[in-house]
Formats: C-alpha cells, sequence, structure tokens
C-alpha cells in the first residue's frame, strides 16, 4: 500500500522556517510564520488566557466529551462576538472546530455536500491551506482579482469584473478584516456593493475571519461580517481564536452557517453536527473553555480586551514606523500602502528575486510572494528592514 503513495509538495512557510533556523546571522529576521510576537520575539500567553486557565483547573470536575457540536455556551458567546446582534440567534447554526482551518474545512465539506456542483470563488492572492483544501476535496475554485501590487491596495475594478462570472449556487470566500496575505481590505461601500452582487445571482457567500481585533478593533473588524449576515438570505463564517486570544496550540475555531429563514436551522445543524461526527467526532474543548470563560467573566473580558488593543496597537505603530522610514530612505511615498493595511501581514508586491535578495544578503526571510509578518518586527528591526528593502531595488 504505502508504496503508492506520493510525495506531497513541502509547505513553502514550514520550509522557509528551517532555514530561518539553520541561518547562524545573529541579525536574521522573521517575517515569515504566521505568529504574533512581542518585542522580545515572543508569542506571549495573554494575562487574561492564564487567568481563565487557573479558574478552568480549579473548578472543572470533568473532561467528559460536550456534544458534537461542542459546548453552547463557547457558540453563543462566539457568535455574539463575531455578529454582535445583527441576526437573531435562532438563525445561526454553529459548531465548534479544531481551529479555524476546520472550520474552513467544515465549510467547504458542507458546501459539497449541499450543492455538488458549486463552484468557489476565491481572492488572488489568498491564504495556501484554502487552495490545498479546496483540491484536495476536488471542488473547483475559480481565481478573482483583489490585489494591486502598483498601488498596494485592492482592485476593486478587477474584482467586481470577475465577480461577474458568478452563477447561482456558486460560493465566494471573502477575508472578513485584515487580508492574508495581503493586508488590504475593502471598505463597507465596496462590501454593499459584493453583497448586491452576491444576491443578484443567489451566490453565497462565506468569510473567512481569523483576525478580528488586529485591524481596526474588534466591532470595526466584525463590521462587514455582520452588514454580509443581515444582508444575504444565506452565509457561511468561519471564525478563529488562534489570534486574538493567542491560543494557536489549542486549535479552537467555530464554523457559523445563517440562514433567514430560522425553519433551515434544525437541518443545517445536524448536518454541520454530522460533519463533525465524520471527520474528529467531538471537537476539543480546552481552548473554547478559555474563551467562554473569558468571555462570561466580566473582568476577564475587559483584561482580554485590554491586551488585545495592546497588541493591536504594537501592529498598527510598527507600520507607521515602516512606512514613515521607507518614505524617509526612499524620497517617496510609494510605501505609504504599509500604514494602510491592517493587521499581521502586508504584502510588498516585489518579485521573488528580490525577497531572495532580502534572504541571501540581508538575513530577512519572508514568503516568496513578498508576504511578510509585520509583528516579526520590533522598533530596532524596522530601520533594517527598511534599509534592507531600498538596497534591494524594492
Amino acid at each position: 500500500m504505502f508504496q503508492n503513495l506520493k510525495e506531497q509538495p513541502a509547505d513553502k512557510i514550514l520550509a522557509l522556517m528551517d532555514l530561518y533556523k539553520a541561518d547562524d546571522r545573529p541579525n536574521k529576521i522573521d517575517l515569515g510564520v504566521g505568529v504574533y510576537k512581542n518585542a522580545e520575539g515572543i508569542t506571549p500567553v495573554m494575562r487574561a488566557v492564564k487567568a481563565a486557565e487557573q479558574k478552568i483547573w480549579e473548578t472543572q470536575d470533568s473532561k467528559a466529551y460536550t456534544g458534537l457540536a461542542g459546548d453552547p455556551v463557547y457558540s453563543d458567546v462566539m457568535i455574539s462576538l463575531v455578529l454582535g446582534g445583527a441576526v437573531p440567534r435562532d438563525h445561526v447554526s454553529a459548531v465548534a472546530t479544531p481551529g479555524g482551518t476546520g472550520a474552513v474545512r467544515q465549510a467547504f465539506e458542507l458546501i459539497k455536500m449541499a450543492t455538488p456542483g458549486a463552484r468557489v470563488f476565491v481572492s488572488d492572492p489568498t491564504w495556501p491551506n484554502h487552495l490545498t483544501i479546496l483540491k484536495y476535496l476536488g471542488m473547483e475554485s475559480v481565481p478573482y482579482r483583489y490585489f494591486d501590487s502598483n498601488t498596494g491596495g485592492v482592485d476593486f475594478d478587477g474584482m467586481m469584473a470577475d465577480l461577474g462570472g458568478l452563477k447561482a449556487g456558486d460560493v465566494v470566500l471573502l477575508h472578513g478584516c485584515c487580508h492574508n496575505p495581503t493586508g488590504a481590505n475593502l471598505n463597507l461601500t465596496e462590501w454593499k456593493q459584493v453583497i448586491a452582487r452576491l444576491n443578484e445571482v443567489g451566490a453565497v457567500p462565506m468569510i473567512d475571519i481569523a483576525y478580528q481585533g488586529f485591524g481596526d478593533g474588534l466591532d470595526d473588524d466584525a463590521a462587514a461580517v455582520r452588514l454580509v449576515a443581515s444582508s444575504v438570505p444565506e452565509c457561511l463564517i468561519a471564525a478563529s481564536c488562534s489570534k486574538n486570544f493567542g491560543i494557536y496550540r489549542e486549535r479552537t475555531g467555530l464554523l457559523m452557517a445563517v440562514a433567514q429563514d430560522k425553519a433551515l436551522g434544525k437541518v443545517t445543524q445536524g448536518n454541520l453536527a454530522f460533519l463533525n461526527r465524520q471527520n474528529f467526532s467531538f471537537p476539543p474543548d480546552h481552548g473554547a473553555r478559555i474563551v467562554s470563560t473569558i468571555l462570561t467573566d466580566e473582568a476577564l473580558t475587559a483584561e482580554w480586551k485590554t491586551e488585545l488593543e495592546e497588541v493591536r496597537l504594537s501592529m498598527l505603530g510598527l507600520r507607521e514606523q515602516l512606512a514613515s522610514e521607507l518614505q524617509r530612505l526612499s524620497g517617496s511615498d510609494r510605501f505609504g500602502f504599509l500604514a494602510q493595511h491592517r493587521g499581521m501581514f502586508s504584502r510588498l508586491g516585489c518579485s521573488s528575486e528580490q525577497v531572495e535578495t532580502l534572504r541571501r544578503d540581508h538575513a530577512i526571510y519572508m514568503v516568496g510572494d513578498s508576504r511578510m509578518n509585520i509583528a516579526g518586527l520590533n522598533k530596532a528591526t524596522v530601520p533594517l528592514l527598511a534599509k534592507a528593502i531600498i538596497d534591494a531595488g524594492i
């Protein structure tokens, strides 16, 4: 049997990690791995998370299964966090999943069950796992233009032109905020135009929101998701707690299915639970328990929001510092888009050869498409990166 297996392509980000580890230059900078790091280069455990874990340790008296959909309290608090009352609670079906990736996978599985021939329109570029999961499931993906490398912003005209090819039953995958890998986001006026297009043809939006709170704040980052959920007949939302709660290794996600016709809720909920049963049975609970413990405790919620805002402002400050330093060195504002992007990532829009120059000559590691993790910087390394960008002719 095993002799029939084929070598799988290496994950580019994991391969980049190995190169970084093997580099013995003392001034190396890791901008590849998609995790938040503080000024000391550490991904810290949030104070609110530690307090929640202590509370769980003191009070939890069983490790029994919570149910196929996970703990209902976790679903409730996450639906409130993401949707903020934009739609009635009984219009939302939900299941806990192993991370945001698990939510995305289950969403694709649900689409395939409900509409086997559905095409999934995906932004170009997007998070690589979107495409690899779709390919593995044998689902057709259709790219739509998104990033304009000349301006560092969204190619909205190109995007709308490509969405002109939508048909009824197709799915459009959208990033709720802090677009990965570009950092460039739609504004609310553009979101309304996308919604109108979806409703015009009967296409279904699927939103991946993995960075709520990392961009402009918890409510602002969820504004587009709430607008979509309240404006279309049906939508899917895959949410992650990895970043905004800093619980990457706990694999904590939630898949929501919103229907304006609440009569569809029972069968939708049953199918979501069925998919959980087939893929991993009962979802992990520890991360979900941390989140529900924080969000049902007023003091812990306040502490978490304070910490999250510190993280957000730190990344925003690094963006502004980098854009300013590049303006000083280049004598132009061509890098001003970096301060306008939101979230952990930005895409420089340079060639793979220039990215290789940054690695070879300056020990700066970023993904080959020029996606860089802003959170991999600190105030001392921003000037080093800026000088390297200019020296590399970017």
